[in-house]
């Protein structure tokens, strides 16, 4: 008879949860044909560049606003951040990446955007959201409007976040430099997701690790002595040195790095000189170096300044002449999903939405970078950064067969899916906050 019992109260359980799914996936469906869809096609037409968000932050306030949230705009520059209290228990946030790219949008869509922008310096561009922030910040509205609508379902505080500048990373920073968790608290819990084109449509990826690595910006200048093209005895080229330090650093990576354990340094820009036959004074190197550890960050950061500052002596630069070596603000740390917390949620979704809702872990391939972890990292905050399919399954098996590749972000011809894509990203968001923020 107990067996009986809890077997009967398991099933009740199951079907329970089995009509909330069916319920809450139904709400979302409504939502994106009532406001969600006009809302998405909104920001996709009007896209605008990191730190001059300043549109798009005023219509995501105003959404906020209607669907209850305290809101405060400004933060960190042009970000937002809506606060919804509802009784005693922990804080959730769920932080959206809102800027666009100078990219001009090649996609074909009928809503394809036209805008034109100037940039911080003054410089004019192309703009579109080449990287799916508009999925984001549509998801976040409705994830609020759904969380606001459901209050008797949970307790504690639920913190939503619109954040500018993710594309050229320091937006996060910025805001937490605007004393972020001073002003409105600091969460227990932290989550966001990111549109993917590799994945497949209406599926989730959360990797238990680092699903982002760590990016850093380094300059250094080369000091040398100038002299003629003619006479290269009577200088120190610094554009050899530089050459050599280029070289020097790839050693790095390939020997004083372990084997299995990613790192790269990128020289993305090399500037010396004004004309062919004068030997210039200083050249200038300005690179990336990824990471998904502080032991690996250390280890090339170090050795980048040993690397320049030794291939100079060994030139026979004067010690008063040595190269300056200087890390760049607004670093970004790795992003690391903590593993309790992620496999808490993959349990989540996939009880909610079905067994086959998480797709299969990528390869990771790239070393691209996020500035989520300025809210994450220090101090640390249990964190789950996830992603959601945006392309059909059978446009990736095309492409991997051969036919018409799938554009990449970043790219002018990037385009995913957008219903299913903020449909899923808002089913998640929920599912997952109403699990970190249930009731006792």
């Amino acid at each position: 008879m107990k067996r009986m019992t809890l077997a009967l109260a398991c099933l009740g359980a199951l079907q329970t949860a089995a009509a909330a799914d069916t319920e809450l996936h139904q709400a979302v469906a409504r939502e994106y044909k009532e406001r969600l869809g006009a809302l998405f096609d909104h920001f996709h037409r009007n896209p605008e560049l990191s730190f001059m968000e300043v549109n798009t932050a005023a219509r995501i306030a105003q959404e906020l606003r209607a669907a209850g949230f305290q809101v405060t705009e400004k933060v960190g520059g042009t970000g937002v951040v809506a606060i919804l209290k509802n009784g005693p228990g922990p804080m959730a946030m769920l932080r959206a990446d809102m800027d666009g790219l100078p990219v001009e949008e090649k996609s074909g869509l009928p809503n394809a955007s036209k805008v034109m922008q100037k940039d911080r310096e003054g410089n004019l561009f192309p703009v579109t959201h080449a990287c799916g922030h508009d999925v984001h910040i549509t998801s976040l509205v409705g994830t609020a409007r759904q969380m606001a609508a459901r209050k008797a379902e949970w307790s504690g505080t639920l913190m939503l976040i619109a954040q500018p500048a993710e594309e050229r990373v320091g937006g996060a920073l910025a805001m937490m430099r605007d004393r972020l968790w001073e002003r409105f608290g600091k969460p227990d819990y932290a989550l966001a997701f990111h549109v993917s084109a590799i994945n497949v449509l209406g599926k989730i990826e959360a990797l238990e690790g680092a699903p982002y690595s760590g990016a850093d910006t380094v300059e250094v200048v080369v000091h040398g002595v100038g002299a003629h093209g003619a006479s290269p005895h009577t200088g120190k080229d610094p554009v050899v040195i530089g050459a050599q330090i280029v070289m020097g650093l790839q050693a790095l990576v390939s020997r004083d790095l372990p084997p299995r354990e990613p790192g790269v340094i990128t020289v993305g820009s090399f500037h010396a000189g004004t004309k062919a036959n004068i030997i210039s004074d200083t050249a200038e190197l300005k690179m990336t170096v990824r990471s998904e550890n502080p032991q690996t960050r250390k280890l090339l950061l170090d050795g980048i300044r040993r690397v320049a500052l030794n291939t100079a002596r060994a030139a026979g630069v004067s010690e008063d002449k040595l190269p300056t070596v200087r890390e760049v603000d607004d670093p970004a740390p790795p992003t690391v999903n903590d593993i309790p917390l992620t496999r808490r949620l993959k349990a989540v979704w996939v009880q909610n939405m079905g067994p086959d809702i998480l797709d299969a872990e990528l390869p990771r391939l790239g070393m691209g970078a996020e500035d989520f972890p300025a809210f994450t990292s220090q101090p640390y905050i249990p964190s789950v950064y996830f992603r959601v399919g945006g392309t059909p399954k059978a446009a990736l098996d095309a492409a991997s067969a051969g036919g018409p590749p799938v554009a990449g972000h970043h790219s002018g011809l990037f385009k995913i899916t957008p219903e299913q894509s903020v449909r899923t990203g808002v089913e998640a968001s929920t599912l997952a906050l109403l699990d970190l923020l249930k009731k006792p």
